[in-house]
């Protein structure tokens, strides 16, 4: 912003205490003292709001994020549940076959052999 070194205040003080006088530069001192306390307390509001606002803006942005891995992930869960349930049906379709063609086959002469001895 702007500086003003230690004799530019003490020129300062000299001419507002010529100006004002004696008897109404404490009541002058005062009043501006108030006047820099409200800028202050309005200018630290002010950046909070901002600070707020950035903040606000930031967890938005993580939250779209959020969002848009949650999607991804959900696309791969089903992508992979598919994968899973067609390999399953496949496997399933396979084992049957094999026992209706198990079923279908003539018994073969060790199993004649098996049955007598038991």
């Amino acid at each position: 912003m702007f500086e003003i070194s230690f004799p530019e205040l003490i020129i300062l003080a000299v001419v507002a205490l010529l100006v004002l006088g004696p008897e109404r530069l404490p009541r002058a001192a005062q009043f501006a003292g108030l006047w820099v306390r409200r800028a202050r307390a309005h200018w630290h509001a002010v950046k909070m709001d901002f600070e707020r606002e950035l903040a606000d803006e930031d967890l938005r942005k993580s939250l779209e994020a959020t969002k848009a891995a949650m999607q991804d992930m959900q696309a791969s869960l089903r992508e992979s549940i598919d994968e899973v349930d067609a390999v399953a049906r496949s496997a399933t379709a396979s084992s049957e076959v094999k026992v209706e063609a198990k079923d279908d086959a003539p018994p073969s002469p060790d199993a004649h052999d098996e049955r007598r001895d038991g």
